[in-house]
């Protein structure tokens, strides 16, 4: 099994982008999911995280009320809508699984989760 992040790149402060996670040879409807980011020279941080079938969302107080984190109808993709970036928003973001989660729970915690994506690239610049 393995994730795939996309959506990542280059965009202006205040702009928006889209990621999205999905994984091959599985449906994660069922699953946790967890995003996470690393800024250079800085350690990896959560982010946000969705519980199976998307019936909970949390967020990181530094993202809550401009991210998004959503699940598709197919059960098979993670979005995170980030809006008003600003530059401590640059960061490799990655999505991670949590394939045997506590019913509409997730967590921050990344020891939770078994199977992590390669991450895709934000940079948030003039």
């Amino acid at each position: 099994l393995q994730l795939v992040e996309s959506g990542g790149g280059l965009v202006q402060p205040e702009g928006s982008l889209r990621l999205s996670c999905t994984a091959s040879g599985a449906t994660l409807g069922d699953s946790a999911i967890g995003w996470f980011r690393q800024a250079p020279g800085k350690e990896r941080e959560p982010v946000s995280c969705i519980s199976d079938r998307g019936r909970t969302q949390n967020y990181m107080n530094s993202v809550k009320g401009r991210f998004t984190i959503s699940m598709n109808a197919a059960l098979d993709t993670i979005y995170l809508q980030m809006t008003r970036l600003n530059a401590e928003d640059t960061a490799v973001y990655s999505c991670a699984a949590d394939w045997d989660p506590f019913e509409g729970s997730c967590s921050f915690g990344e020891g939770w989760y078994e199977t992590w994506g390669q991450g895709t690239q934000v940079t948030v610049s003039t």
